[in-house]
């Protein structure tokens, strides 16, 4: 499909034969989809962060963020599937109502901002959120509660252009000085739903094409295999060093994003 006429910038989904999904466009997608969906499985995020910076130079943008949200939703399906109890929706109500207004920003700017840009401020967004995940600064204690509908609306437009939600929902749950059991509950009980919203808006969007479908079925059994070892892994593997390590990765992949 070509780009039509006009000076148009919108980036444009090619189809399925243009796409390049031969052999050697599958089998890297592949390996970068089991590898963010053992990580995710194994710490509790990382599908996006981990997948999205190299698939972008793969498949392209909106492909890009339309697989990746396909594939983060059904690792975190899969992860809640013997762990529905925990799932405590209504903690995190605010951050989801906010979010759902910011998702359709994100999925315009995916769709009018060059791709040269996302690349750079996603670049920047993951190298600025390892180094704060790496370095631990003393934050602020946030006393009012409509901050919530600030962050809750930058993980939803952060979601909706990269599937990465995480890093404003992590800060401010941070700042809130949350205890442990409840930072647990309401990152489950925000991650599953939000997941849902994300991929509801790629799919109006038309991010999802033929391509993006047949891709998702060639990626599902790596990642039902991911999460399965994935929760073995976490429970044998000592977490802080092995974070501070992933946390490192990441902000290389950030800065490869800027070549």
């Amino acid at each position: 499909m070509s780009a039509p006429d006009g000076g148009d910038n919108v980036p444009i989904i090619q189809p399925w034969e243009e796409i390049a999904i031969t052999e050697p466009a599958v089998l890297p997608t592949l390996a970068v989809l089991f590898v963010a969906s053992l990580t995710h499985a194994t710490f509790g995020f990382g599908t996006a962060s981990m997948a999205m910076p190299l698939l972008v130079m793969i498949l392209g943008f909106q492909a890009a963020t339309a697989l990746v949200g396909l594939v983060m939703l059904t690792t975190i399906a899969a992860l809640l599937s013997t762990e529905w109890r925990r799932l405590h929706i209504w903690s995190a109500w605010r951050l989801l109502l906010s979010s759902a207004v910011g998702i359709p920003v994100g999925v315009l700017v995916v769709r009018l901002a060059p791709e040269t840009t996302l690349k750079v401020a996603l670049g920047i967004l993951l190298v600025s959120f390892s180094l704060y995940s790496l370095t631990r600064p003393a934050l602020p204690r946030l006393r009012r509660a409509r901050w919530v509908y600030g962050f809750g609306f930058a993980a939803g437009v952060l979601g909706g252009a990269y599937n990465a939600n995480a890093p404003p929902v992590v800060l401010y749950g941070a700042m809130q000085h949350w205890a442990p059991e409840r930072f647990r509950a309401t990152l489950q009980g925000y991650f599953l739903p939000a997941a849902i919203l994300i991929c509801t808006g790629h799919a109006l969007s038309g991010f999802w094409t033929v391509a993006v479908a047949r891709l998702y079925l060639l990626t599902l059994p790596c990642t039902l295999v991911a999460v399965w070892v994935g929760r073995r892994l976490g429970r044998c593997i000592p977490m802080e060093k092995f974070q501070r390590a992933l946390y490192w990765a990441l902000a290389a992949l950030g800065g490869l994003l800027f070549l």
